[in-house]
C-alpha cells in the first residue's frame, strides 16, 4: 500500500502498455471548465443587456363594458300569482316577448269591469262639472242683470230726487212769500188795533184787516206744511235710494255667492275628474303589467319561480336575461401600489381560462395564445377587497377575443410598462423598487413647448 502511494502514477502511465491508467486517471487530458465558465459569463452579460418589458399582473373576470349589456333581472312590477309561463330556462327571447302572465291578488282590483265603471264615473263627474259651469254662467248673467236694474232704479230715484228738490225749493219760496205777507198783515193788524182803539178807524175796517191777517196766517201755515211735506218726501226718496242700493247689493252678493259656489264645485269636480282619470290610467297600465315582457333580446336564465298559481311580490325577481349582443370587457383588480402605473388607453395582455397560452412576461411579442386589450376606465374608489377596479376593452387592432368567452370567466391580465434591460429589472426586483412609470409623450404638447 505504501508502495502504491509513493509510486509515480504519471511515469507508470506513460511507460505502461495498459490503457487503464489513461482511462482511470485522465492524466493526459486537459480540463474545459474555464472555457465553460467564460462562455457562461459572456452569455450572462449579453443576456443582461437584452430588452425586457416590465409588467404588472392582476386577476379578474370577463364582464361587459356597458351596464345594459350585463345580465339583468326581470322583476314583477306588481304583486300577483303566476297564471301561465310562456318561456323556459335556456330559451332565447326578443325584446317585447311575453315571459309569463300574472293574475290579480288584490281585492280592490278584482272587478272585471273596473275600467268601464271608472270611465262611467269620469263621464258622470264631467257632466256634473258641466252643470256647475252652466250654473256659474247663469249666476254671472243674473249678476249683470241685477247691476243693470240697480243702475236704472238708482237713476230713476235720482230723477225723482231732483224733481222733489226743485219742488222743495218752490215750496220754500212760497213759504217765504207767505211769511212776508204774514209780517205785513201783522203790522197792519197791530196798527189797525191802535187806530181802532184811538177811534181813527171804524170797526168794519178793523175786522177787514183782521180777516186779512188771519188769511195770511192760514196761508203761511199751509205753505209751511207743504214745505215740510216736500222735505219729508225728499228724505223718503233718499231713504228709498239707500234701501234700493242695499236691496240690490244683497241680491248681487247672493248671485255672486251662487256663482263662486258653482266655481268652487267646478274646481272640486275637476279635481275629482283628474283623480278618476289618474285612477283609470293606473288601472289601464296595471292591466298591461299582468304580462311580464322581455326588456331586451337575450337568453332566459335563473327562473326563481316555478309552477302555476305561485305568488310573487312586487319587485321580486322572476327570471334573469343574458343579452345576446354584448361588448365584452375584463374587470381587473389592481394593487394600490400599482395603480399609479395604470392609465387610460394603456395596453394589456390577457390569458383567459380554457384557452391555452405560453406567456413570456418580459417578451410579450414572443408570447402565444394571449389576447390584447386597452384600459377603458379606472375607478377612483377602492373595492371591498382592498384593490382598485379597472375595465379593459378589446383592442380592435389586434387579434379578436374568442367568441366562446362568457361573462364571469376568469382572466389574468398583464399590464405592459416600460422597456428596460434585464440587469436593471433584476436589480429593481432585488431592491424591491416599483416598475418604471411610462406614458407616451404627446407630440402636440412637445411642439407647443418648443414654440
Amino acid at each position: 500500500m505504501e508502495n502504491f502511494i509513493t509510486d509515480d502514477i504519471e511515469t507508470k502511465s506513460a511507460n505502461s502498455p495498459l490503457k487503464s491508467y489513461q482511462n482511470l486517471y485522465m492524466v493526459d487530458k486537459q480540463s474545459s471548465i474555464k472555457k465553460w465558465m467564460y462562455g457562461i459569463l459572456i452569455a450572462l452579460v449579453v443576456i443582461a443587456f437584452l430588452p425586457w418589458t416590465q409588467t404588472i399582473r392582476a386577476k379578474g373576470s370577463v364582464t361587459t363594458l356597458l351596464q345594459e349589456q350585463r345580465p339583468q333581472e326581470v322583476n314583477a312590477i306588481i304583486a300577483g300569482k303566476i297564471l301561465n309561463w310562456r318561456v323556459k330556462e335556456g330559451d332565447h327571447v326578443k325584446a317585447g316577448d311575453t315571459i309569463l302572465q300574472l293574475g290579480e291578488v288584490k281585492v280592490e282590483y278584482f272587478d272585471p269591469q273596473l275600467l268601464a265603471r271608472t270611465k262611467q264615473q269620469i263621464e258622470s263627474k264631467q257632466l256634473a262639472v258641466k252643470g256647475y259651469e252652466n250654473k256659474a254662467a247663469s249666476s254671472e248673467t243674473q249678476v249683470s242683470a241685477l247691476k243693470q236694474a240697480q243702475a236704472l232704479k238708482l237713476q230713476q230715484l235720482d230723477n225723482k230726487i231732483k224733481q222733489q228738490f226743485l219742488k222743495l225749493q218752490s215750496d220754500s219760496i212760497d213759504l217765504g212769500s207767505a211769511n212776508n205777507e204774514y209780517g205785513i198783515n201783522k203790522r197792519q193788524m197791530d196798527a189797525a188795533k191802535l187806530m181802532y182803539d184811538s177811534g181813527v178807524i171804524s170797526l168794519s175796517d178793523f175786522e177787514r184787516r183782521k180777516i186779512s191777517f188771519q188769511n195770511s196766517i192760514a196761508k203761511r201755515i199751509g205753505y209751511e206744511s207743504k214745505y215740510l211735506q216736500s222735505k219729508q218726501e225728499l228724505n223718503n226718496l233718499y231713504i228709498d235710494k239707500n234701501a234700493t242700493i242695499q236691496e240690490y247689493t244683497d241680491k248681487v252678493s247672493k248671485a255672486e255667492g251662487d256663482k263662486f259656489s258653482s266655481l268652487s264645485n267646478i274646481a272640486s269636480g275637476e279635481a275629482d275628474v283628474s283623480k278618476l282619470q289618474n285612477a283609470y290610467s293606473n288601472y289601464d297600465i296595471r292591466n298591461q303589467l299582468y304580462y311580464v315582457t322581455a326588456p331586451q333580446s337575450g337568453q332566459i336564465t335563473k327562473a326563481k319561480k316555478a309552477g302555476l298559481g305561485e305568488m310573487v311580490k312586487d319587485g321580486e325577481m322572476l327570471v334573469e336575461i343574458v343579452p345576446d349582443n354584448i361588448q365584452l370587457a375584463v374587470e381587473l383588480f389592481i394593487e394600490p401600489m400599482d395603480l399609479p402605473l395604470v392609465s387610460k388607453g394603456q395596453k394589456m395582455q390577457f390569458v383567459f381560462d380554457g384557452f391555452p397560452a405560453i406567456v413570456f412576461s418580459g417578451w410579450p411579442e414572443s408570447s402565444y395564445g394571449t389576447f390584447a386589450g386597452k384600459v377603458a376606465a379606472i375607478e377612483n374608489s377602492v373595492s371591498s377587497n382592498g384593490k382598485f377596479r379597472i375595465l379593459v376593452k378589446e383592442d380592435s387592432t389586434q387579434r379578436n377575443w374568442p367568441r366562446q368567452l362568457r361573462m364571469g370567466a376568469a382572466a389574468q391580465g398583464i399590464g405592459l410598462l416600460k422597456d428596460v434591460s434585464i440587469w436593471y429589472e433584476l436589480w429593481r426586483n432585488i431592491n424591491g423598487f416599483p416598475p418604471e412609470y411610462y406614458q407616451a409623450k404627446d407630440a402636440g404638447a412637445d411642439k407647443a413647448k418648443k414654440k
